[in-house]
């Protein structure tokens, strides 16, 4: 089927991105807003908007109903979900085939399948993808869960089987801590994500985490390489690049060769992610888990390989075969996203939402910034904090991280605190330039070498 009309059930930067595949391949839009989001960007861009109900999330773009009644009454072919909200909801893909329409994105089967990371870990091990060391299933009870620690030793991370975004995760160093964190952990999962199922895995201590971009058409599939996000606060993802820097070449090809056996696994279509963690000591890598979307770092896999992800994923879902071969898909160059988040590094992340009252974009070759924002825009605050990213691409990576500062230096956004002295301070420090760090560099360096920065504020400026 050829679709001629999308209906996006998302909001900000990744609605805004939508529309603009969209449009490129000359298809009609439908946005979909709650009453807070009347005035977004993405609602000005749309060839049509309807709203779905109060600012509250739960009320509108977490309400199927509300989502797939919109979708009803504006005639579209097919439903892209985008990231986060319903996107990786194996009920709202069924509804949107049941409706008569075409969600973009896997099948309804393959998102519940791979969503549980539980049953996503026994396709990986079929698939021969090595996984971390762990509980072969869910653990219900605490006296198992004890047996399977003692098996595999501490430290542990109790994770939630459903869900992700670092929510109902808990590191144990030892029994005692332990038993206190599973039903802390197994009451978040459950309020997060409606289940609150776990599973316990080792703690790969110093790992860098390393995700590889895939691409399927239910038949074939390729990976787009892979991207470094080992740069996280919180467990939440601050910077990307790829690809993967300190990679060797055997490990690169091995790791992209286990997600494309996984996507084949389960005959994957459109686009997805498979996580992995690096150990770097060993030269060991592990399956995490599938995201069954797009990611919001895809732009950096694109700025290296020339591919749109996401006209790819609405042309496969639309029914047509994969446009690129594996042979095609070559990396040019290296490439950078820093997340650009309505927050105050300086007042432990406070987030800020407000207007926007002065709004200077970079431009030059490379430099490129998905975005929700315009002068005048006042940012709710009901919703992720996230503005939007800058994305900057060199021959090199040490060309990148000069065209990354000087990039950073021209993105001017008034009226709301941001998180752009953080980026300028990542962008000069030396670990980063060397690119030494992992997944647990960043909160210490928080406390030490951004805090000394802060003192000095014109080594930011």
């Amino acid at each position: 089927m050829t679709i001629r009309s999308i209906l996006i059930a998302n909001r900000g930067e990744i609605a805004v991105r939508i529309i603009r595949a969209a449009k490129a391949l000359g298809i009609r839009t439908v946005q979909v807003h709650s009453m807070a989001d009347k005035d977004m960007l993405a609602v000005r861009l749309a060839d049509e908007a309807v709203d779905i109900g109060p600012p509250s999330a739960a009320k509108s773009y977490l309400n199927i109903d509300a989502v797939i009644k919109a979708a009803k009454a504006s005639g579209v072919d097919a439903v892209h979900p985008g990231y986060g909200f319903l996107s990786e909801n194996a009920a709202f893909a069924q509804a949107v085939e049941d409706a008569g329409m075409i969600f973009i994105g896997p099948k309804p089967d393959a998102i519940s399948l791979l969503g549980d990371k539980v049953e996503a870990r026994k396709v990986a091990k079929r698939a021969g993808v090595p996984t971390v060391p762990g509980s072969d299933g869910r653990v219900d009870n605490l006296d198992v869960a004890r047996g399977v620690v003692e098996a595999i030793g501490f430290p542990v991370m109790i994770k939630a089987a459903a869900g992700g975004g670092g929510r109902g995760i808990r590191i144990a160093e030892n029994m005692a801590d332990f038993e206190r964190h599973f039903p802390q952990a197994s009451a978040e999962a459950l309020a997060a994500f409606g289940d609150g199922g776990l599973y316990v895995e080792k703690v790969i201590t110093r790992a860098r985490h390393v995700e590889v971009q895939i691409l399927g058409d239910g038949e074939n599939a390729v990976h787009c390489f892979e991207r470094e996000c080992s740069l996280q606060r919180r467990r939440q993802k601050v910077w990307e690049e790829a690809p993967s820097f300190l990679l060797p070449a055997d490990v690169r090809e091995a790791l992209c060769a286990s997600a494309v056996a996984l996507a084949r696994e389960v005959n994957y279509r459109g686009a997805g992610t498979v996580e992995y963690l690096y150990d770097e000591v060993s030269g060991a890598f592990y399956f995490i888990e599938v995201n069954t979307r797009i990611q919001v770092e895809h732009p950096v896999t694109e700025m290296i390989t020339g591919i749109d992800l996401v006209q790819e994923m609405i042309r496969i879902c639309g029914g047509e075969k994969l446009s690129v071969s594996q042979e095609d898909i070559r990396v040019r160059g290296h490439a950078i996203e820093c997340r650009i988040n309505a927050e105050d590094p300086a007042r432990n992340f406070m987030p800020g939402p407000g207007t926007v009252t002065k709004l200077v974009v970079p431009e030059g070759e490379g430099i490129r910034f998905d975005t929700m924002l315009y002068e005048g825009y006042t940012v709710p605050p009901f919703y992720d904090s996230l503005l939007g990213k800058l994305i900057v691409w060199a021959e090199t990576r040490d060309d990148c991280l000069k065209r990354l500062e000087g990039a950073l230096q021209g993105l001017i956004i008034e009226g709301i605190p941001t998180t752009i002295p953080l980026h300028l301070a990542l962008s000069r420090d030396p670990s980063v330039a060397r690119a030494e760090f992992h997944t647990r560099f960043l909160e210490p360096w928080l406390e030490t070498d951004y805090a000394a920065s802060l003192a000095k504020p014109e080594e930011i400026a």
